[in-house]
């Protein structure tokens, strides 16, 4: 009895054994800096990892496929088609039939008027998409019939901005009866769906355990049937703690490698790397608000002269990340190669005492306790910008904190001046311009309270321009406006470094910060 019990106590172990190995197959591991992680509603998230994330839970009308971002493709909308309506552009889709949210409902037009809609009226911070740049209204969406769908926007708009920004998370289509259900006091299900999902995308969510992980497990009634079954985003905020999980095989891919890690990585065969091209600017901002120092332009641009820009990239970044300048990122159109400003503290001097600050001046640099572009800590860019500065006699306090919550200080306008990272929302020149120049927006400009009329001119104008000519030369007036005058100094465009165990496959990340989940895949 003894020796039966035995075996079989032996063969629990071994098929215990095989379950786990059979799990961890169809299980991805992701770890990755994911501290800038609010919220997982796809109208409300605007932070790099909920992007990320709410792109998996959520589908769209049309999409990019892998790293193409100039050719858009069908998502939940089958075909669509733009014609003239009078006054107004209207964008016609017509919905794929059989397509099914979690709960196992279909997706119909009612849904789209609800989840764009929705996204309006919620006023969060990626709604100037609708509201300002695609001059959306509540009503300019309507269900002609249960799969077909009318979007009426200004002749003022662009609809090919339009359509861009429908690839962007805010354009994800939420189960409106689902949503409705859990509405509390006119919220339109927004605490609801901060650590819930109602979409038709690949995935669904089962938990957020803030500050530790996310899971993911593939759902059961997606038109677009993943290859894994569960997806676990680990969150690992420093970089050796990173690189010594991805060695010990307790995740599958690493984002946010160092330099130095991702050299030691790509020399093992049981690894591969990438550095992914991504439209990010690392930059910081200066609050510009009456009162401010950085009010005055010769102190702002004080600060572009003051920072060893070509030693930043050459030394910590290592070749993860381009320098640039201005405000459109290289890859995109109206990028402006521009390089006027070089480490010069003593220019940077004389600027100040015309300014009034002979002796210098104290500010505050709030940054994050996490990663920035490039794998880079942001305490180390920090440091290295403050070492700088005060050659010219201006001293920079560092602020570190978690990066969810310097992002709330940030958009509060309570910052002097913000260490960190911007990525376009949508493929397009204007996805930077309108943000970063125009004050009506509400987004950096507003943040930094740049209100300047000359920025959002060229910003407005170049956003509706057609001719691709004419409009590169628009961008490069703006450009060229935003590098003196604006509240900005330009760092660097980083690439994304990975590391990846060799059983994954299908990983594509494309320049937008977009990754298809459901076609990765793992070797036994």
């Amino acid at each position: 009895m003894w020796r039966k019990f035995q075996r079989l106590a032996s063969l629990g172990i071994v098929l215990g054994a095989l379950a786990v190995a059979q799990d961890r197959t169809s299980t991805l591991i992701y770890g990755g800096d994911w501290s800038d992680l609010i919220t997982l509603d796809p109208q409300v998230a605007y932070e790099f990892s909920g992007g990320l994330i709410t792109d998996n839970l959520y589908e769209t009308l049309v999409k990019f496929e892998g790293a193409d971002l100039s050719t858009l493709r069908p998502g939940l909308a089958e075909s669509w088609k733009v014609e003239r309506g009078g006054d107004s552009w209207v964008i016609t889709f017509k919905l794929r039939r059989g397509s099914k949210f979690s709960t196992g409902r279909e997706v119909t037009a009612k849904d789209v008027v609800f989840s764009f809609d929705r996204a309006i009226q919620l006023k969060g911070p990626s709604s100037f998409l609708f509201t300002d740049i695609a001059q959306l209204k509540v009503g300019g969406t309507r269900a002609v019939d249960p799969y077909t769908v009318e979007v009426r926007i200004p002749k003022t708009a662009s609809p090919g901005s339009f359509l861009s920004i429908l690839t962007f998370n805010i354009g994800g289509i939420v189960d409106s009866e689902e949503v409705q259900k859990h509405a509390k006091g006119g919220d339109f299900g927004k605490e609801w769906l901060t650590n819930n999902s109602a979409g038709s995308g690949p995935f669904r969510l089962v938990r957020w355990d803030r500050g530790s992980q996310v899971l993911l497990e593939a759902n059961p009634n997606a038109r677009l049937k993943p290859k894994l079954q569960r997806i676990i985003m680990r969150e690992i905020k420093e970089p050796t703690v990173l690189r010594t999980a991805l060695e010990s095989g307790e995740i599958d891919i690493a984002e946010g490698l160092t330099p130095e890690a991702l050299k030691a990585i790509a020399a093992n065969p049981r690894f591969k790397t990438l550095k992914a091209d991504s439209l990010r600017l690392n930059y910081m901002g200066m609050n510009v608000k009456p009162g401010s120092p950085f009010a005055n332009p010769k102190v702002r641009e004080a600060m572009r002269w003051a920072v060893n820009q070509d030693e930043l990239v050459s030394g910590l970044v290592q070749g993860n990340g381009v320098k640039i300048q201005t405000i459109i990122p290289k890859g995109l159109l109206g990028y402006n190669n521009a390089l006027p400003y070089k480490y010069d503290p003593a220019r940077a001097k004389k600027l100040l005492a015309e300014a009034g600050y002979p002796n210098g001046f104290e500010f505050e640099l709030l940054t994050s306790t996490g990663l920035c572009g490039g794998g880079i800590p942001c305490q180390d860019i920090a440091t290295k910008i403050q070492s700088d500065l005060a050659k010219a006699g201006i001293k920079a306090n560092i602020k570190a904190i978690a990066n969810a919550e310097a992002l709330k200080i940030y958009r509060a306008q309570s910052h002097q001046v913000y260490l960190g990272g911007w990525s376009p929302d949508f493929p397009d020149p204007d996805g930077n311009a309108t943000p970063l120049a125009d004050f009506t927006a509400k987004s950096l400009a507003w943040r930094n309270v740049w209100d300047d009329a000359t920025a959002s001119k060229l910003a407005n104008q170049g956003s509706l321009e057609t001719d691709p000519s004419k409009r590169a030369a628009l961008y490069k007036l703006l450009t060229d406006y935003a590098l003196k005058s604006g509240p900005y100094v330009i760092l660097y465009q980083p690439s994304i470094p990975l590391g990846f165990s060799a059983k994954v496959e299908g990983y594509v990340r494309n320049a937008q910060g977009q990754v298809r989940f459901e076609n990765i895949s793992k070797l036994p």
